[in-house]
């Protein structure tokens, strides 16, 4: 079964890509999947092509977290989406068949010009983006897509485009399966929803120094004014964070024990919490200072990947002409 998943390069990646989509697809990867992960550079412009100052950069950080955290290039396909020029040709020839209406129907995309008002988005790039989110997917003919609940609908509209193709022309394209997987669903430290314009992220690649300044001070039970206030775990973030870095049971019992009848603090809470986040945490850190030191290394993977990538495009793109009796 082959599958395919990408991640924009916006700078570091934080806990929330690590548990939502990065432990899956290492999961996916473990299980014999063909799998193909990318750098979707292109998507990334499609809501901020006026900075483009940290792209290249922000590039090989992101296949340096990748590598990091047990995306294996031996078993996995890491490329940069740019680099494949099959996925822009792919994108042109299926933007001939997809309404415009369709595009403008989309929900993120209205919800996207709300949110990111200050920016001006209204471009031809950012509306058919859902159109080039397809061609990566079925350029590499996927059987699935791993994604978390909320954004199974993303993956509506590449199925439609895939059946509107074969329906017209001739059978090219599966129609990929939406791969579910369950996300913990975590809050920034604020309590706020998890973003980086809210500095609220604790990136994977930080140091005990950093994660410590990072939970100490995280937002818990609101009933919890003073240390002698009994609580409820279930609404403190906190409690959210043990769960989700696996903090033993035995531990958790004693947690939840502890807070609704105030014989432990907030503090003390946190504290049993960093040491599960270094727990987890820590093996990366010195995956990733390793690769710092060997950039090269980080290079080839993607050099590779690409070829790789490039290779399987190519052999869709052939049938694509081909069903669409384009002159070769």
């Amino acid at each position: 079964m082959r599958i395919v998943s990408g991640m924009r390069p916006t700078g570091k990646l934080h806990v929330g890509n690590l548990l939502g989509a990065l432990e899956n697809w290492v999961n996916l990867q473990e299980k014999g999947m063909e799998s193909f992960f990318f750098v979707a550079d292109w998507h990334m412009l499609t809501t901020g092509y006026e900075d483009v100052s940290n792209l290249a950069e922000n590039t090989e950080t992101l296949v340096r977290e990748f590598l990091a955290c047990g995306i294996d290039p031996k078993k996995s396909v890491i490329f940069v989406q740019s680099n494949v020029k099959e996925h822009a040709e792919l994108q042109l020839l299926l933007s001939m068949i997809v309404p415009l209406g369709r595009l403008e129907r989309i929900p993120t995309y209205k919800e996207q010009l709300k949110e990111l008002k200050e920016r001006n988005i209204y471009t031809l790039g950012f509306l058919a983006y859902p159109v080039l989110q397809a061609a990566d997917i079925l350029v590499y003919n996927a059987d699935g897509v791993p994604v978390g609940e909320d954004q199974a609908f993303h993956l509506e509209i590449t199925r439609e485009i895939a059946h509107k193709f074969n329906s017209l022309y001739s059978r090219v394209f599966k129609e990929p399966k939406t791969l579910l997987s369950k996300v913990p669903k975590l809050l920034g430290t604020d309590g706020r929803k998890m973003s980086k314009s809210y500095g609220n992220v604790i990136n994977i690649d930080t140091n005990e120094k950093e994660l410590k300044n990072a939970i100490m001070p995280m937002m818990t039970d609101p009933a919890r004014k003073r240390r002698n206030d009994p609580g409820t775990p279930e609404k403190c973030n906190v409690w959210a964070y043990h769960k989700a870095f696996g903090t033993p049971q035995e531990k958790l019992e004693e947690i939840h024990e502890g807070c609704t009848s105030a014989k432990i603090g907030c503090v003390d809470c946190k504290k049993i919490l960093l040491e599960s986040m270094k727990k987890k945490l820590s093996p990366i850190w010195e995956k990733i200072d390793e690769l710092k030191t060997h950039p090269q290394l980080v290079k080839d993977v993607i050099e590779q990947g690409n070829k790789k990538a490039q290779a399987v495009a190519n052999e869709t793109m052939e049938r694509v002409r081909e069903a669409m009796n384009l002159y070769r």
